[in-house]
């Protein structure tokens, strides 16, 4: 970091000196310093584990396969399940609705943070990260101080970007920001119940000694290694450039295209095809390859995550968008809604569809900075809030021997609660070492629950901004700007109505949940060093102007 911050430093002497506008040298910088990192090799046949020939028992007489499919930053309203969709819903997830209409919704589902390593790292251990200390999204080396730099040099109105140069120092290195090899992941206990377990695409739980998927429970793992859906001159790409967004502009300059295989992510190659839709090939050959036992498939997509680039045929076939950052979106959309049909398809095709679960939920709520005001619809706030848009996400579970096609399930459920779901369902053992803070949630699905539910509190954490939800009540407290949120979802779940001047005795009571939820957390495995301002009601392509409510988010 420290190379890192003094480059900087020199870029803007000489920027100073007028030979460039430093913002756009320093993005050159970055780019030089990506493409030189490490060599990126062609495209190769990936060694994927095979399974018997035959079947170790009866499909009906082993545990289920389970396939979990996680989107990123995939907005509320992004899929037409709930009556919307992208563009007005001109843009239809068909095979995404399909798979809501033959399993159970969650209606009232939450992510386990507003950004994607906290909520990964509580949905692979059923953790809260006041436990795991994993309670920050992991930054590439400068991209703080970059991302920081370019926000307060564009006109946007809002209040200053930080970052803290000096912290920043005092915390771990990149690659060993994650998940300490000390937690239990469902992919460890699966594998300990005889499952082959493998995962396709974003990690984010960290690299360093015992922290990468292979580590962590995972015989296979075709991992993202940069984050380019294709090269950016390639002739089947359109691209959308977002110049209002500062983690935009760094991660065009940071990103290339290439994915690594069961190893740390230092031997790169080039993936083969479109990202979506080449993770979902490889996907396909898991399910064929290990058709014969029971398997575990983490599919962690990268879309509908920025950069934004669809094929030009998934571009053609949305029609005339406006504008064109929104047309690629949707385009992007609809690889990530083929992927999801393809699996089906596959499952069917191998006789395995009765028999195994099929998860599909987003990591976060859609990201204002993407300058699309629609994604989270109807509900307030993105990604980088925790507002109802930022936190609530779509949980489908589908499982034909078990659940119920059509099921609707009304009270609210979390990502923490699919690790111990998950492993209750493959009738593994939990981990008995660590506290896990989530609860089955299969009894809601099937209708089985009775009296045993009985969870009323959830929390939601990051750094001083602090959430709980009691019963139908919600409590948002912040250091910056020093306020507190109180709403009742029963009546108000778009959180229009602010109550906390109204309600002090229910505000002192959700305060004491806080507080005593802050009083048993362990301290974060590393600090926060930036601090993003963001707006609640517009997206960040809208002029901030005073009187609008805004947070800032602390990673």
């Amino acid at each position: 970091m420290n190379k890192f911050i003094g480059l900087i430093g020199v870029v803007i002497v000489i920027a100073g000196l007028g030979w460039l506008n430093r913002v756009d040298l320093l993005l050159m910088v970055v780019k030089f310093q990506s493409e030189r990192n490490f060599e990126i090799g062609p495209t190769r046949d990936l060694p994927w584990q095979k399974g018997p020939d035959a079947p170790v028992a009866d499909l009906d007489q082993r545990p289920p396969n389970i396939v979990f499919i996680l989107a990123d930053d995939m907005g509320y309203n992004d899929i037409s399940t709930f009556g919307g969709g992208i563009a007005d819903g001109t843009v239809k997830t068909q095979a995404i609705d399909q798979l809501a209409a033959e399993g159970a919704v969650f209606e009232q589902s939450y992510a386990g943070n507003a950004t994607c390593a906290p909520s990964r790292g509580m949905l692979m251990t059923g953790r809260y990260p006041t436990r795991t200390g994993f309670e920050f999204t992991p930054t590439p080396s400068g991209m703080g101080p970059v991302v920081s730099m370019i926000g307060n040099s564009l006109d946007h109105g809002l209040p200053p970007y930080k970052f803290n140069e000096e912290l920043a120092e005092t915390g771990l290195p990149y690659a060993a920001q994650g998940l300490q090899p000390s937690e239990v992941t469902i992919a460890e206990v699966l594998k300990e119940k005889g499952y082959y377990t493998a995962h396709i695409g974003k990690w984010h739980l960290g690299l360093g000694k015992g922290q990468a998927p292979n580590d962590q429970g995972f015989d296979d793992s075709l991992i993202m290694s940069s984050a380019l859906y294709l090269p950016e001159n390639d002739p089947n790409v359109v691209n959308a450039k977002l110049d209002f967004d500062p983690i935009d502009q760094f991660l065009w300059s940071r990103l290339t295209y290439a994915n690594s295989f069961n190893n740390d992510g230092n031997e790169r190659f080039e993936p083969g095809g479109y990202l979506t839709d080449y993770w979902t090939d490889e996907a396909v050959k898991v399910i064929q390859n290990n058709k014969n036992r029971p398997f575990f498939l983490y599919l962690a997509h990268w879309g509908i995550h920025t950069p934004l680039q669809a094929t030009r045929e998934d571009y053609d076939a949305v029609g005339d968008i406006k504008p064109h950052r929104l047309r690629v979106y949707a385009a992007m959309m609809r690889a990530l809604d083929r992927s999801v049909g393809r699996i089906n398809e596959t499952l069917k095709e191998e006789g395995l569809a009765e028999n195994t679960i099929v998860v599909f939920s987003s990591d976060n709520g859609g990201a204002g900075y993407v300058g699309l005001p629609g994604v989270n619809k109807p509900f307030r706030g993105w990604k980088l809030t925790n507002f109802e848009g930022g936190l609530r996400v779509p949980l489908f579970v589908k499982w034909p021997k078990q659940v119920a096609a059509g099921a609707r399930v009304k009270k609210p459920v979390a990502h923490i609660d699919l690790m111990p779901t998950l492993v209750a369902a493959a009738d593994a053992k939990m981990p008995q070492s660590l506290k896990i803070d989530g609860v089955d949630i299969l009894p809601l699905a099937t209708g089985r629950e009775g009296a045993a539910w009985d969870r009323k509190t959830l929390f939601w954490q990051s750094g001083y901004y602090r959430v709980v939800r009691h019963e139908d009540w919600k409590l948002q407290v912040s250091d910056n700007p020093k306020k507190a949120w109180l709403f009742n979802l029963a009546n108000d779940p778009t959180e229009q109505n602010d109550l906390a001047s109204r309600e002090p005795e229910k505000l002192a009571e959700l305060k004491a949940l806080l507080a005593a939820h802050k009083a048993s957390a362990r301290e974060p495995l590393y600090p926060f060093v930036a601090e993003m301002p963001v707006t609640v009601d517009k997206t960040l392509a809208e002029k901030f102007v005073e009187g609008d409510e805004y947070i800032y988010w602390p990673n």
